[in-house]
């Protein structure tokens, strides 16, 4: 899929506290820290760029056409 086929959407995402500790232990580790002792990582555009990848890796848009993926959809349909 090129450039051309997306679009950035701006969501809230829950992730683990494990897993944000570790994206920034990693982001430290691979820029190290400037003359002053300050880390300079953008965070939060860190963890957009990996979420995005792994959305485009794992094939979500094969996941996003499976209605059997849409449950609470589904339940609040019945009510």
């Amino acid at each position: 899929m090129s450039d051309h086929d997306t679009i950035e959407v701006r969501a809230i995402v829950t992730l683990s506290t494990a897993a944000l500790q570790t994206i920034v232990r990693n982001a430290k580790a691979l820029v190290g820290p400037n003359a002053k002792g300050h880390y300079r990582v953008d965070t939060a555009g860190l963890v957009n760029l990996m979420i995005s990848k792994f959305l485009m890796e794992k094939d979500f848009a094969a996941y996003v056409g499976d209605p059997a993926n849409y449950p609470s959809l589904r339940s609040e349909s019945m009510q």
